[in-house]
């Protein structure tokens, strides 16, 4: 009896400039596509990171006031390996992130602000696929990120945020959101050639690694895992996946 060969991924479009990456937690980006964001900003695109929340409660043996500097600081040298200069953090409670209105407002101001071609997020599914259940946080923001790209082109929707000189403008050009890592991905992108620095950016959050007691870690050997499967997919050595939805404006 033979087995079934994986469904092979479509390659991503990257006919993009400009992307925003809105995620939960400082981490969130590097358990997976940050390699890919390196590729990109070798490519000279601009990517912004936006994290939602500054993860002040992850880390169980430290509190949360002193966790926050401690994440905003590896976050900010994490984006640094991998060519990220500007990394935005929207300070909402770490752990009790709540989808609605305001999550989706707050998201939808910072894609006005910086008027992305393509919005990367996390995996918003239930689960990794399988039996695993995602975290509350991913789940809220990711469904959030997808719907705030939609209504940052309406000037009806939030138009407090559009009032004023230095106010942004409505932006209705977002023309994909993708997700990483989600179990229904089926777009990947070559981080052959960037992995490395993939693996750099996640080593960058030590004090967060040893604070989940995590002795024995490999952050080389944890990515390579999930790469090395996602790159037999797209027939090179190493690929990040995303689950990908085009947007199409109007109702």
């Amino acid at each position: 009896m033979t087995s079934q060969a994986p469904e092979p991924l479509a390659p991503v479009a990257e006919d993009w400039q400009r992307a925003l990456v809105v995620v939960a937690h400082p981490d969130d980006v590097e358990f997976g596509a940050a390699a890919a964001v390196a590729r990109w900003t070798d490519q000279g695109k601009s990517v912004v990171y936006c994290m939602v929340t500054s993860g002040e409660a992850g880390i169980d043996g430290m509190h949360p006031d002193e966790a926050r500097d401690v994440r905003i600081a590896e976050q900010i040298e994490s984006a640094r390996i991998v060519g990220v200069d500007t990394v935005e953090f929207l300070g909402l409670p770490d752990g009790t992130v709540e989808f609605g209105v305001p999550l989706r407002r707050a998201i939808a101001e910072q894609i006005r602000l910086h008027r992305p071609d393509i919005v990367i997020t996390n995996n918003f599914r239930e689960t990794w696929g399988g039996s695993a259940p995602n975290q509350a946080d991913h789940i809220a923001v990711g469904r959030a990120a997808l719907h705030a790209a939609q209504d940052a082109g309406n000037r009806w929707i939030y138009p407090e945020q559009l009032v004023g000189d230095a106010a942004p403008t409505p932006w209705g050009d977002v023309q994909q959101v993708w997700a990483a890592a989600s179990p229904d991905g089926a777009h990947g992108v070559d981080i052959t050639g960037t992995f490395e620095r993939g693996v750099a950016s996640l080593e960058a959050h030590h004090a967060y690694i040893d604070g989940l007691g995590w002795e024995n870690f490999d952050a080389g050997e944890f990515l390579e895992g999930m790469s090395r499967h996602a790159g037999s997919r797209l027939g090179v050595t190493h690929a990040t996946t995303f689950e990908v939805f085009t947007l199409a404006f109007g109702e």
